[in-house]
């Protein structure tokens, strides 16, 4: 069942990081505690230098592995969850995060390995 390749998460990646930019901003996050504008904005650059240097299909300096960038993926996941917690977000602010995480962990655990090659088999 998984169905994520490589290349279908490559194009994910851009609309990603700036949805994370951007969103903190029209959604008026940060309510609840200014840092849950900030953390989304962080994450959001972040997440293009990510996707700028992995090896993938979009990638534009292409020396991270792609297995690095799904870890860093799924920690992304894993602190969107424990932010609200951790931070004292409330409301839309931990929805959001909460959201986020949601989907990160789906798209990083649909992931679908890629193919060894057949010399690598032998």
């Amino acid at each position: 069942m998984r169905f994520v390749t490589k290349t279908i998460h490559a194009y994910l990646d851009y609309p990603v990081a700036a949805l994370l930019m951007g969103m903190p901003f029209l959604l008026h996050l940060g309510s609840s505690q200014p840092l849950a504008k900030w953390l989304s904005v962080v994450t959001g650059v972040a997440a293009l230098v990510l996707t700028v240097f992995t090896d993938h299909k979009l990638g534009v300096i292409r020396v991270l592995p792609y297995s690095v960038h799904l870890a860093v993926d799924f920690l992304v996941g894993v602190v969107f969850v424990i932010a609200p917690f951790a931070l004292g977000f409330r409301g839309l602010d931990a929805m959001f995060y909460w959201a986020n995480a949601a989907a990160v962990l789906t798209v990083v655990s649909l992931h679908k390995p890629e193919a060894l090659p057949q010399a690598a088999m032998a």
